[in-house]
């Protein structure tokens, strides 16, 4: 059976964070999920331990549900792990002559990539990032190739060799080439990776990997091209490694397809044409693909989509009920990259961020971006965590129920928590520690929310048009805090929150995405002309079609059920920012499509926040990058959160227990009701204040909001006027 038609088996998708490794499961139209804690030491033992809890929700055994599965999709940080420990192999650049100090050097603003934003601030202390390739490790070869693609000097081949024997003799485990203009002609890096396999074949151990930049971004960006590249080769290894150790745990368990890797680009493909590169940040993609779906079930258009895990805070935004931004200056740790990432902010703020005292500024209370991880996590996980944490502060005001979390799986120690917060923000402070858990709460809330009015309003939005989706462990919790003072009156949970972006990518299509470089220019000022050339134009289109289609034969796809759709990347000018639209039309038939085509450009720029329209300006297309995908087969599952069988009468929601709950500066405890969302129906409301406790999560409803139960066990907060 192909990919596009694969739905008789469970679908099972996993989603490693940094503190959580989350599971959702759907089969026969039921769907389960489990939460595990992230286990850095052997990431298997975290996915195996979630996907034993989901499967238990359908009382199934792991192997019994692997061994019918027809799909298996998996979300990773494990790259990321080797690029904060710098544990890459040591790797050689191969570069143009005259060039060799472009990675140390960097661009405009290469200093303050990846810097929170107080350390840009800081620029007389700015440092470059220590590259991961040392500067002995360069070297420069006699060749160029000009702008338009043309040879100006070639290659020689002694050169290659010469340096690729200093490179050897230093120990080099892996080479990337990246050549200038390589993206116009790529065969001067192409006849680089020919002698080193030559000099070195494949069938020998000496054998050395070879990437070429015009393979991995084929894009016009010396810079970004090359540490696109290089993060690739450095992290490629780590990856292959895990997987194939994951891959081998799965094959022992009785699963026998191949392993699908969520992309950042908001599809999924096979491992073995997936780059390393493509699955960063690939967890919080899928959460905004997921709320697409869900948004379209809810016939909802504009959603700002929150991710409130135990680590940090991913935010993005559905405009027409679909992402529309893709990230600016993508940054991959500290380094800019030329990659089309669905746009998904990140700050480090979650359940398990550190509250800490800045004494530079008179002992400030701030929030993150540390994180006390899962090990060993919060204080209250009694675990050895000896710092107060967003966890520990929702405890203290009673938000979260330490005999019942994760559903009473976990046991949570109610007085470290408070010994904790007392003993380093309290005391220090000379407040109470309930003041101080009230303040860690409002400060991480406040965070959250300007982090949601910069990114909303930046694009000429107004959040007050938005309704908003809360997931992740932790956003039920806190949604309501960041959500008010933005004018936000709607707020969406789900059953499956706490898992959202492994629901996410049970929702994803089989997708890949090609881009190639190509100057043309649109609209030329001077003359008021067009572009003529429609065949350079096409031909671009027709050569990325076909990479596409080998591509997805090669996944077992079927093409006639193949959907493609065509992007440019086009900027006014010689302006250095392109923007990135929607071509109506894969192919140019005549001039009508090319000024269709330049009018979608100018009210693109016209209706973001800087309101750019210059009509003076030439416009030139950069790059084309054309998408094909197919849907999965995965079915639409109807989540339906059963009533307890016990309590299934009137009075279910009147029966309600009780616990003393801090909700303002008065400090007061107020008695709340608290309610087991698994006794909810449809139809079903409460008003705040009240908590209501779910298997992986805590709803915390405020005074002033209430919750409904709507179609689909879905619950919507409202805030009452």
């Amino acid at each position: 059976m192909n990919s596009s038609t694969e739905s008789s088996g469970a679908s099972v998708s996993i989603d490693v964070g940094g503190t959580f490794t989350d599971c959702y499961l759907s089969l026969n139209g039921r769907a389960s999920w489990g939460k595990a804690a992230t286990t850095p030491d052997d990431f298997s033992r975290g996915f195996l331990n979630a996907l034993a809890e989901a499967s238990r929700g359908l009382n199934i055994e792991v192997t019994e549900l692997l061994a019918g599965a027809s799909l298996f999709r998996y979300s990773t940080t494990i790259a990321l792990n080797a690029l904060l420990q710098r544990a890459g192999p040591r790797l050689g650049l191969i570069t143009t002559r005259g060039h060799e100090d472009m990675l140390f050097i960097g661009n405009g603003r290469a200093w303050g990539d990846g810097l929170p934003i107080n350390e840009q601030r800081r620029v007389a202390q700015a440092q470059m990032p220590e590259s991961l390739i040392p500067r002995d490790m360069v070297v420069g070869i006699s060749e160029r190739i000009d702008s338009f693609g043309q040879v100006v000097r070639p290659l020689v081949e002694e050169e290659v060799l010469n340096g690729l024997q200093y490179l050897v003799d230093r120990g080099v485990q892996g080479i990337i080439v990246s050549l200038l203009w390589s993206s116009a002609n790529p065969e001067h890096e192409q006849a680089v990776k020919r002698i080193i396999s030559e000099e070195y074949p494949e069938v020998y151990l000496g054998n050395i990997p070879v990437l070429l930049s015009s393979e991995v971004v084929p894009k016009w960006r010396e810079y970004t091209r090359t540490t696109t590249t290089v993060l690739n080769g450095y992290l490629h290894n780590e990856l292959t490694n895990q997987l194939m150790e994951i891959g081998d745990r799965l094959r022992d368990l009785g699963f026998k397809k191949p392993l699908q890797m969520v992309q950042n680009t908001g599809g999924a493909a096979k491992l073995s044409r997936t780059r390393v590169v493509d699955t960063y940040q690939s967890g919080p993609v899928a959460g905004l693909m997921g709320s697409g779906a869900r948004a379209r079930s809810l016939g909802l258009e504009n959603v700002i989509c929150t991710d409130m895990g135990g680590t940090s805070f991913d935010l993005g935004v559905l405009v027409d009920g679909s992402p529309k931004f893709y990230s600016v200056r993508p940054v991959i740790d500290r380094w800019a990259v030329d990659l089309p990432l669905l746009e998904v902010k990140s700050i480090g703020m979650g359940g398990g961020s550190i509250a800490w005292l800045n004494e530079t500024f008179g002992n400030r209370l701030e929030i993150g971006p540390a994180s006390a991880g899962s090990m060993p996590g919060p204080a209250c996980y009694g675990l050895g965590g000896s710092r107060a944490t967003v966890t520990d502060a929702d405890v203290v005001l009673g938000y979260i129920n330490p005999d019942n979390f994760l559903g009473g799986r976990m046991e949570l120690d109610a007085e470290e928590a408070h010994d904790v917060i007392r003993r380093s923000i309290a005391e220090p402070l000379g407040i109470s520690h309930e003041q101080a858990a009230l303040s860690i709460k409002r400060i991480a809330d406040e965070k959250m929310g300007m982090e949601i009015f910069k990114e909303v309003v930046l694009k000429g939005l107004d959040p007050r048009d938005f309704a908003l989706f809360a997931y992740g462990g932790a956003g039920p919790t806190h949604c309501c805090g960041y959500a008010q003072a933005l004018g936000i009156s709607r707020i969406f949970l789900f059953p499956e929150s706490s898992v959202f972006c492994a629901y996410g990518a049970s929702t994803l299509d089989v997708a890949h995405i090609y881009e190639r470089a190509r100057p043309l220019i649109l609209f030329e000022p001077v003359d008021g002309s067009y572009l003529q050339d429609f065949a350079a134009f096409n031909e671009v289109v027709d050569e990325l079609e076909g990479d596409l289609r080998r591509d997805m034969l090669a996944e077992g796809i079927d093409l006639d059920k193949m959907q493609l759709s065509l992007e440019l990347e086009l900027r006014y000018g010689s302006s250095p920012v392109t923007q990135r639209i929607q071509c109506k039309s894969l192919r140019l038939k005549d001039q009508k499509d090319v000024e269709a085509l330049y009018q979608s450009f100018r009210s693109h720029l016209k209706s973001l926040s800087f309101g750019v329209d210059l009509p003076e300006a030439a416009v030139r297309i950069e790059t084309f990058a054309l998408q094909g995908k197919v849907p999965s087969g995965q079915k639409e599952v109807a989540h339906r959160v059963q009533v307890n069988e016990h309590r299934r009468d009137e009075k279910r929601l009147s029966e309600a227990s009780e616990r003393e709950v801090l909700w303002d500066s008065s400090l007061a405890r107020i008695k709340t009701p608290v309610f087991i969302i698994e006794d909810f129906s449809e139809g079903d409301m409460i008003a705040g204040p009240a908590i209501c406790e779910a298997r992986d999560t805590t709803y915390v409803i405020p005074p002033g909001w209430e919750l409904s139960v709507i179609p689909g066990s879905v619950c919507e907060l409202r805030l009452r006027t």
